[in-house]
């Protein structure tokens, strides 16, 4: 990556970033995570009280992306072929025809994906991980971009189905909307009469800029100390006498590749070890999981993260391409 596009990675993300601000109000750096996991080609996973915003997010980045976006309410009595889709016969032609499923978009929310059960969680695996469903055994590709927003409510747990490491890891981030603040309550509050602001936003970029600015993305220079940085704080969450496992080299994988992203959309064309703080939190929390004991003794992934941020030092001088 040039420094002249990075400078327009950055302009096309803050122009992106500010699109989606209109419909989700006050919550710019949200925002940019969700920004920053979409080109990052990954899926995100908000967990949060219901009312803060995040089915107007997930509309208001497809709309500012044109992409085409749908929601599957998640139930006890969802089965997986009402996300993946079916195969029907047709007598008229004589053959299957496959019917695709709520899967098929650019962005998806999965809403309050914990209620349904694990059979139809694990619908969502192949999909998220390789872009594609396989249904009679004939491989359905859903495009590009692709990204999976998916809900939980941290507080009603009763009816739920806590989501596996397996498919939580397939998560880039994980992260939550927030309540807003007084101000933005208060223009929000104004506007009561606009049931959904997202409607009204026009697309800034198509989807097929999207994919160029993912390919972009990966060109960005990621220096060896860099690498050796993010290395040894993976080294560490394995070795955290809190955790039973820690993170994996695939959430390792993932933060590099966000961080990328986080860089690009500061307009620089190589990553810093700041990159690495600012989003180990959201990329690496959530693939945590935690000795019982230390659990029920209070242990948090943010805090035990926290600690190792702290812990470990990170690179000092700065080597660019």
């Amino acid at each position: 990556m040039t420094p002249e596009q990075a400078a327009w990675f950055a302009q096309t993300f803050d122009r992106l970033v500010g699109n989606v601000g209109q419909a989700v109000l006050g919550k710019s750096q949200v925002i940019r995570l969700a920004l920053t996991c979409m080109l990052a080609e990954g899926h995100l996973l908000l967990e949060d009280a219901p009312g803060t915003g995040k089915t107007a997010m997930a509309r208001a980045i497809a709309a500012s992306v044109q992409g085409s976006h749908n929601r599957i309410q998640f139930t006890p009595d969802l089965l997986p072929s009402d996300v993946t889709g079916v195969t029907i016969y047709d007598q008229n032609t004589g053959k299957f025809d496959f019917h695709k499923g709520p899967i098929f978009a650019s962005i998806v929310l999965a809403d309050e994906i914990n209620r349904a059960s694990p059979k139809t969680q694990s619908a969502l695996l192949e999909v998220m991980e390789e872009g594609q469903v396989t249904v009679d055994g004939v491989r359905h590709s859903v495009g590009d971009p692709f990204m999976v927003v998916a809900t939980q409510n941290p507080i009603e747990q009763a009816g739920t189905y806590r989501l596996p490491e397996a498919q939580l890891d397939r998560f880039l981030m994980k992260t939550s909307v927030g309540y807003p603040d007084h101000a933005s309550t208060v223009e929000i509050l104004q506007g009561s009469s606009v049931k959904d602001r997202s409607l009204a936003l026009q697309p800034l970029i198509t989807t097929k800029a999207v994919t160029e600015m993912s390919a972009l993305a990966h060109t960005v220079y990621t220096d060896t100390a860099v690498l050796e940085y993010v290395s040894r704080l993976a080294e560490e969450t394995r070795n955290a006498p809190e955790a039973r496992i820690g993170v994996s080299v695939r959430g390792a994988l993932a933060l590099v590749r966000c961080t990328k992203v986080w860089a690009a959309a500061h307009g620089r064309n190589y990553v810093l070890p700041d990159d690495v703080k600012d989003l180990a939190q959201p990329v690496w929390a959530h693939r945590f999981v935690l000795d019982p004991e230390a659990e029920f003794a209070g242990a948090q992934p943010d805090i035990i993260l926290g600690r190792i941020l702290s812990d470990v030092a990170a690179p000092q001088e700065r080597v660019s391409a």
